[in-house]
């Protein structure tokens, strides 16, 4: 729960990676965190634009996995949905 609670704190201060760890946290439900794919998907796609590489694949990954599901996920803010 402490390493979230740093790694939110890094991540809301625009830190790629702190955001990308923040990310798999939410992505597989670890460190007192429950498994939010939408709030992974957030954080992946911060890290992401900010050229984190492996925030990028995973973005890409959790994409495909959700289109593959029949899931969609939420926009980013100022995306269209």
């Amino acid at each position: 729960a402490e390493a979230a609670r740093l790694y939110r704190l890094a991540a809301d201060q625009g830190n790629a990676k702190a955001q990308f760890n923040l990310a798999l946290m939410h992505a597989q439900g670890r460190g007192g965190l429950s498994q939010v794919i939408g709030e992974a998907a957030r954080h992946f796609r911060l890290a992401a634009e900010q050229g984190h590489a492996l925030a990028q694949l995973c973005l890409g990954e959790l994409l495909l996995e959700t289109a593959a599901a029949g899931r969609v996920l939420p926009a980013a803010p100022g995306e269209a949905a």
